[in-house]
């Protein structure tokens, strides 16, 4: 395995470890909010405060825009992929709603298997501008062990009513939302060569 390769996993398993955070700082705010929806305007209202005062310093997120919008112009980047922070935004709304419901272990867990399952679908008809990817034995199979691993999850508080299916598979469905606007922000990327500039996107058309 390479370094780079070692270094991207890290990053990755980073990543998780965040999203798990941001669940319970989100759940825990719409308790204290008691509204959801408001929980997720200020989640979102806030990152796109500070990524908007890093754009204003900074040359490369800028180039980045023009890129996508040179892109765009050019029609080899396709509009509606743009509205891909929009999933973003469904997504933290959803995760605001739920985790005070079902905690955060079950929703990551369930978070989780709707993003595998959803990988396998957008891989399979290309969306993330790579070409596409077969859906393989092993693949199908890795999903189902996550999809299970949701059920193994809750089985034993089924029968306390602790859990509610209906916000188990709302989790999958935002696990699903963030497979789709990750291949959607990759093939962005792709377009902008800079991260950052598709990060001040998504949080723009989100809020």
């Amino acid at each position: 395995m390479s370094k780079k390769t070692q270094r991207l996993d890290l990053l990755a398993a980073l990543t998780a470890v965040m999203i798990s955070f941001q669940a319970r700082a989100n759940g825990e705010l719409s308790h204290r909010m008691g509204n959801g929806i408001e929980a997720a305007l200020v989640s979102f209202g806030s990152g796109l405060i500070i990524i908007s005062i890093v754009a204003i310093f900074s040359s490369s997120i800028k180039e980045g825009l023009r890129n996508i919008r040179t892109s765009v112009a050019t029609k080899e980047l396709p509009t509606w992929t743009l509205f891909a922070g929009m999933l973003g935004g469904s997504f933290v709304a959803v995760q605001t709603h739920i985790v005070p419901l079902i905690g955060v272990a079950i929703y990551s867990v369930a978070s989780i298997a709707g993003q595998t399952a959803a990988s396998l679908v957008v891989d399979r008809i290309g969306l993330t501008g790579g070409g596409k990817k077969h859906i393989t034995p092993r693949r199908i199979a890795a999903a189902a062990f996550t999809v299970f691993a949701v059920f193994v999850s809750v089985f034993d508080r089924l029968d306390a009513h602790d859990v509610s299916i209906f916000a188990v598979l709302l989790g999958c469905l935002a696990g699903a939302l963030v497979g789709v606007q990750r291949s959607l922000n990759g093939k962005i990327n792709e377009h902008s060569h800079q991260s950052y500039a598709t990060s001040f996107l998504n949080f723009t058309i989100a809020n």
